[in-house]
């Protein structure tokens, strides 16, 4: 009795948002948008803001300075969308009948549909967008199964899988290679989401957004479905 108390008891306290079904989809989307602006948004990195400012800086430098806002610009909105992803988080954080990571999500999915209609005259128009919606997720989702991770970036997730498999070697405890598993398991979906991004963007163009938002969607309804089950 007392064993089946402390399942409950734990069902009660999970954040269900963080499983890893839900994870899969989220980096899914994550990898997919990274590759989406990147082959047809002239070459920005949607989620990969180290990237964007390394170029934006040597686009400084060559004294290029309209190149270098294509990418100050999705950098900026990446900065916007961390903030406001506080503010849902501060003033919606005890609503019942729906998450408020439900709610980044459902904002995240109407954003993204916006994108597959703006044309490519307009990429850096696009590209905030994108970078915001990013900026957004990896606040809102920074767990899997408990453990800290980022859904639309790897260098983090690199680091702590192999440290995690490390610590297995030396220690040999199952919970720890569990952990490095989670890991390796994020950075393939995200390697597959990218390739599935740059694939379909080839075929459809600026429209292949869309299916990252048909990601989103599964995701939203996983966070349903887990809540029903917490309560029961």
């Amino acid at each position: 009795m007392k064993q089946l108390n402390t399942i409950i008891s734990s069902l009660k306290s999970r954040q269900m948002s963080e499983a890893i079904i839900n994870a899969v989809f989220l980096t899914l989307s994550g990898g997919f948008q990274d590759a989406y602006t990147y082959c047809c948004r002239e070459e920005v990195f949607a989620n990969a803001q180290t990237g964007n400012i390394v170029l934006m800086s040597s686009y400084i430098f060559q004294g290029k300075l309209y190149n270098a806002v294509r990418y100050l610009i999705p950098i900026l909105a990446f900065i916007t969308g961390i903030y406001l992803a506080q503010v849902i988080h501060r003033h919606f954080k005890y609503m019942k009948k729906i998450h408020w990571r439900q709610l980044i999500i459902a904002a995240e999915i109407s954003l993204l549909l916006t994108v597959g209609f703006i044309p490519n005259s307009l990429d850096i128009l696009a590209n905030s967008l994108v970078s915001f919606v990013c900026a957004m997720q990896v606040y809102t989702f920074r767990k899997i199964e408990g453990h800290p991770y980022a859904s639309t970036m790897c260098i983090g997730n690199i680091r702590s899988a192999m440290e995690s498999l490390y610590t297995f070697f030396y220690t040999k405890e199952k919970s720890v290679l569990r952990k490095s598993l989670y890991y390796f398991c994020v950075l393939l979906t995200f390697a597959a989401g990218a390739g599935l991004g740059g694939m379909l963007t080839k075929i459809y163009g600026i429209h292949a957004i869309w299916f990252s938002c048909l990601l989103l969607i599964i995701s939203f309804c996983i966070m349903f479905i887990k809540e029903e089950v917490e309560k029961i």
